[in-house]
């Protein structure tokens, strides 16, 4: 029988519950007492939780301390929906449960949305999710102060633009993530951004912070603001100016740049389009850049200032030299023209300026070589960057003298077959506005530091391209375009003597292959005798009317400038120029001692 068996089985039970038991405590004994210290280490990094502290980026100021660029607290709502399920409220004084449903009503309102929308975001497993970026500081005190258990926050911020659309491609933006994409935000961003600094501390069930636990930090350092030499006031001016002619005009694209005529200080740098710093979504990455600094274009007769004034720094010619000026004009394998066709004219090197003859310029320059006048274009500025730098800037196209081929030895005389960016242009007059001194361009002012004083950058010298001499004669040639004889006259600002040169110049293609369209300009500066700004203006492919700097970009140019003038209180012209002739005072004679006319056959 198996009955006789019965206390063995008991036996044998009982010592098989006591190895167990005894196995059981051998553990708990290592837990306990030998493996303690690793198990609280285990638990403890299970609890501890790292939060990166965003740095404040530092803004962005005009000369005037008006903002342009700031950034504000915000924050990034975040949900435990472990934990938000268990949410209760005192309800008509009882405690009642109200979970994922009873948030979502009281969250929505704060945060933008529907309970609908909202209550797929609080249901779940997930420790943490993202309910809503952005928030303000007011709306997160309210919401922390429901005390809905999983529901937590992180700081942030948000970039602002106070003057939009107006400085957005000299400004830049900041993408969602933090990072600068492009403009003042990203040239000076080393300075702007600071360092983040971060939280680590231990969190309870529902993701927040235990309140007695051992928390450590490391504070961020925030960012510097930078001050510019832009005045938003002349900024904001320039900027509707050339949108609206932009748009009245067809062009393309348009930029109006003002400087300092002394200093080199820009003043404004607008162009247009434009686009919203805030939604840079909307625009084409290829439109974010700022065109006054990245596009190039051939500048057709302002550049025949650079020319005229190397030929009269190297003693070729003077303002009286005499020069006639055919219809027609071979050189190489290219027969060059005017504008317009005329009967042989007789004009001085001033009156060739103020008609702005192609042909007129060739014969006054041609006998410098081509190298020479390569010398005096790099001098101006052309072929290197500007020294700002600023993001994407081009340093545009100058060919050689060794590699240019046989027509464009000329045609770079009167400003085709090289390119140059609207900040290049500007300062070619700029050079001839500081008596023959080229001031390299500033764009920042200073930048602020650990004291809060403003550290302001190493000046840069000067660099002599012409004499004083050379560039008070180009000056007063360049009064004359604006007289009753020149291309300008209607750009004329009562009180003032103004000095300028119009420029129409064919435009290379969107393919590269041969012109189609135009680039119009007007550039100059005022008061004449004593400049204190430069103004450019500069319209890429009009299509509405006959493509003209004078008709099209003059204006702009009378409008911003006469808005300079007013606004920085320069006094009114007390002295009248001295006229140059533009037409010789006797007939010319081809080969007579001063007189340059065609000496090789046109066949």
């Amino acid at each position: 029988m198996t009955v006789g068996h019965t206390p063995w089985r008991a036996r044998l039970m009982w010592i098989a519950s006591l190895f167990v038991l005894t196995i059981f405590a051998a553990q708990l004994v290592r837990v306990q007492a030998f493996d303690a210290s690793g198990v609280q280490q285990a638990a403890l990094q299970k609890r501890l939780n790292t939060v990166t502290t965003p740095a404040l980026r530092g803004r962005i100021l005009d000369a005037k301390g008006n903002v342009l660029a700031s950034s504000v607290e915000r924050r990034t709502v975040t949900v435990n929906q472990n934990a938000v399920v268990e949410y209760a409220r005192m309800i008509d004084g009882k405690r009642v449960t109200v979970g994922v449903d009873g948030a979502a009503q009281r969250l929505a309102p704060l945060l933008g949305t529907t309970p609908e929308e909202l209550v797929p975001k609080l249901t779940g497993t997930s420790g943490y999710w993202i309910l809503a970026k952005n928030v303000p500081p007011l709306a997160w005190r309210e919401i922390e102060a429901m005390g809905i258990p999983g529901i937590l926050s992180e700081v942030t911020f948000q970039r602002e633009y106070p003057a939009g659309m107006t400085a957005s491609p000299l400004v830049g933006f900041v993408r969602d993530d933090g990072t600068a994409g492009g403009g003042l935000e990203s040239m000076m961003d080393s300075q702007l951004a600071g360092k983040p600094g971060k939280e680590i501390f231990e969190r309870a069930r529902d993701g927040k912070a235990i309140p007695w636990a051992q928390r450590l930090s490391e504070p961020a350092e925030n960012g510097h603001d930078v001050t510019l030499t832009i005045d938003a006031d002349v900024q904001w001016f320039a900027q509707n100016a050339i949108a609206n002619q932009v748009i009245a005009t067809g062009s393309s694209s348009g930029y109006v740049v003002v400087m300092e005529a002394k200093t080199g200080k820009l003043r404004a740098v607008a162009t247009y389009p434009s686009f919203d710093p805030t939604d840079v979504g909307k625009t084409k990455a290829s439109a974010l850049g700022n065109r006054a600094f990245q596009e190039v274009f051939e500048p057709g007769s302002t550049a025949k200032v650079m020319s005229i004034s190397a030929a009269l720094e190297e003693q070729a010619v003077t303002p009286a030299t005499g020069v006639i000026v055919p219809n027609r004009l071979k050189r190489s394998d290219t027969t060059f023209r005017d504008s317009h066709d005329h009967p042989t004219l007789e004009l001085t090197v001033a009156g060739v300026m103020a008609k702005s003859s192609n042909i007129g310029t060739i014969l006054v320059t041609e006998s410098i070589p081509a190298a020479t006048m390569e010398k005096y274009q790099r001098a101006f500025g052309l072929g290197e960057k500007s020294g700002i730098g600023f993001a994407g800037e081009s340093v545009g196209l100058l060919t050689p003298a060794a590699e240019q081929s046989g027509s464009q030895r000329y045609t770079t005389l009167f400003g085709q077959g090289l390119s140059l960016t609207a900040i290049q242009a500007t300062s070619v007059f700029q050079t001839i506005a500081n008596g023959g001194v080229r001031v390299p361009p500033t764009l920042v002012e200073g930048t602020s530091g650990a004291d809060g004083q403003m550290v302001s950058p190493a000046a840069r010298d000067g660099i002599r391209v012409v004499s004083e001499q050379t560039a008070d004669q180009v000056s007063m040639m360049l009064e004359e375009v604006v007289g009753p004889s020149g291309t300008a006259k209607h750009v004329a600002i009562p009180g003032y003597r103004i000095a300028g040169k119009t420029g129409t110049a064919n435009r290379p293609s969107e393919s590269g292959v041969g012109y189609r369209g135009y680039t119009t300009s007007f550039i100059g500066y005022a008061p004449a005798e004593d400049p204190e700004f430069v103004v450019a203006v500069i319209l890429q492919n009009p299509t509405a009317g006959a493509p003209s700097g004078g008709s099209q970009c003059g204006p702009i140019f009378k409008d911003v400038m006469t808005y300079v003038l007013q606004a920085y209180q320069v006094p009114p012209t007390g002295q009248p120029s001295a006229e140059l002739p533009l037409k010789p005072s006797v007939p010319l004679v081809a080969g007579a001692p001063g007189v340059i006319s065609d000496k090789r056959s046109t066949g």
